[in-house]
């Protein structure tokens, strides 16, 4: 009585939840057409593109390797450092902006196509779960219940495979060989990080693709909202036909003896369109969150419409615009614009990465004073050189300083600086302290260019200003060896300096 008094909503409020609340498990038929041969065949190509991928190497790194450790992001030939922050801001950009696109064409298409948790899922974890429950090639939920060897074996088997792929996503962080070397001749102890990281992907792999599955499309992944406000009434989407699907009915004859019965639409309401979708949702309630434009109900659709001798395409691919009877424009703002600023970010990207020098400088000024003033009048700056050798290949550099005001560089009794070896991608700070005669400066600045050249010649600049004392004393020139508030400096050489 008490549940007859709750009110009941008006519709499922969730694909994945029953009445009452509790978990509706998803056991969606398969439909082998011609949309599910052109994923499986994509599906399997991301899928060995993933797992083979840390093996290919290029210029003697992996194609991909993201080694967080040393800061170094090897990405397809490229090398990228913590320096390249304008790249990578750009390749942010490029991917949202190609997101937008695509989502604005193809609707939804990458979460049924591309997402990793519906290719492995469909492809991989469905697949043995259908072997082991008896429904191989079919689908659909079990016909009895299925016996607990065979459910423990299924968990193993996913177990297996979750800490396989747990293995390949940690190598693209650590190297392939580290991850071999670590597995096989190294105990767990010695790389706790490592290991941590693999347990944990292995029981997120594990509790996603045997527990929670369809509900991270529906409740946990936010693209799904995201999609409301990509998409319009032009983008392309798995959508039905009502006009000529409706009224719904089982086929029948047009008259009863003397009768005429109303006449009914190609669909003939045989809910296989439900039964094969991974989300649960009914395609002929229109475009719906939960649809991940896997083309499951198209291609089962597809099927009945030959049994029954009918035209295909009553769900397909198309456009809300066009199945309302309005004119379909693929050439929209957005279709233009997203390109467009693709192209740019594009062209930026490739003449930024093309124009990278082989040398990264960036000057900072030493800790505590601007400066000091040395015993023999002259005034030390203490600067900080941050150098980074961006090649592959062991470098040398020898620094050098030039005053911009006639472009004199400063002898090297004027500038403490050794030669610094790099091994490639390493970065160095090093310290540099600069004597320049008092009267070069200029209300109390001199701006000076630190030169960085390695040992094939090629050469950075960075400008940099240093600073000395406002005001000459001309009467008593010994008074221009105090610092900035008179006090005397004539011990500095013993690094007893004040300003």
């Amino acid at each position: 009585m008490e549940s007859e008094s709750l009110l009941q909503p008006e519709e499922r409020v969730l694909s994945t939840l029953e009445a009452d609340g509790s978990r509706r498990w998803m056991f969606p038929r398969l439909s082998r057409g011609r949309w599910w041969q052109r994923r499986r065949v994509f599906a399997y190509a991301l899928i060995a593109f993933f797992l083979l991928l840390p093996w290919v190497r290029l210029n003697g790194q992996p194609l991909l390797f993201l080694d967080i450790l040393h800061r170094k992001f090897h990405v397809f030939g490229f090398t990228f450092l913590p320096t390249d922050t304008v790249l990578l801001a750009i390749l942010v950009l490029m991917c949202f902006v190609s997101v937008f696109f695509f989502t604005a064409v193809f609707g939804r298409v990458f979460c049924g196509w591309v997402c990793p948790h519906s290719v492995y899922l469909e492809f991989v974890y469905r697949p043995i779960e259908r072997w082991f429950t008896g429904k191989k090639g079919v689908g659909g939920p079990p016909k009895r219940n299925v016996a607990g060897w065979r459910k423990l074996a299924m968990y193993a088997v996913f177990l297996l495979i979750s800490l396989y792929l747990a293995n390949t996503f940690v190598s693209y962080f650590v190297g392939m060989e580290n991850l071999i070397r670590w597995v096989f001749t190294s105990p767990p102890w010695r790389h706790p990080v490592a290991v941590g990281v693999v347990l944990v992907c292995t029981a997120w792999i594990m509790w996603d693709m045997a527990f929670w599955r369809e509900q991270l499309c529906i409740v946990g992944c936010p693209y799904g909202r995201f999609q409301s406000v990509m998409l319009d009434r032009q983008s392309l989407i798995v959508t039905y036909d009502p006009q000529r699907g409706e009224p719904r009915g089982k086929p029948r004859r047009s008259t009863k003896g003397d009768v005429e019965l109303p006449v009914l639409g190609d669909c003939i309401d045989c809910s296989m369109c439900v039964a094969v979708c991974p989300t649960g949702i009914d395609i002929r309630d229109g475009l719906q969150m939960e649809c991940i434009n896997c083309t499951q109900c198209i291609d089962a659709c597809d099927d009945v419409m030959d049994r029954v001798d009918r035209p295909r395409g009553l769900i397909r691919y198309s456009a809300q615009a066009k199945s309302d009877g309005e004119p379909f424009r693929f050439l929209r703002p957005r279709v233009i614009l997203y390109p467009v600023a693709l192209l740019i970010l594009g062209t930026l990207f490739t003449v930024v990465l093309l124009n990278k020098p082989a040398t990264d400088l960036t000057v900072l000024r030493g800790m505590g004073r601007p400066f000091s003033v040395m015993s023999d009048g002259r005034v030390e700056n203490q600067l900080r050189i941050k150098i980074v050798n961006r090649t592959e290949a062991p470098r040398q550099y020898a620094i050098a300083v030039h005053t911009v005001q006639g472009g004199d560089a400063l002898p090297q009794e004027q500038v403490d600086a050794d030669i610094i070896a790099l091994k490639p991608s390493e970065m160095t700070t090093v310290p540099l302290r600069l004597f320049v005669d008092p009267a070069k400066y200029t209300a109390g600045r001199l701006d000076a260019v630190v030169t960085v050249t390695d040992d094939e010649g090629t050469a950075v600049n960075e400008t940099v200003v240093l600073r000395g004392p406002a005001r000459l004393n001309t009467k008593n020139p010994s008074d221009n060896a105090k610092g900035v508030n008179g006090t005397n400096t004539n011990e500095a050489s013993e690094g007893k300096v004040t300003p």
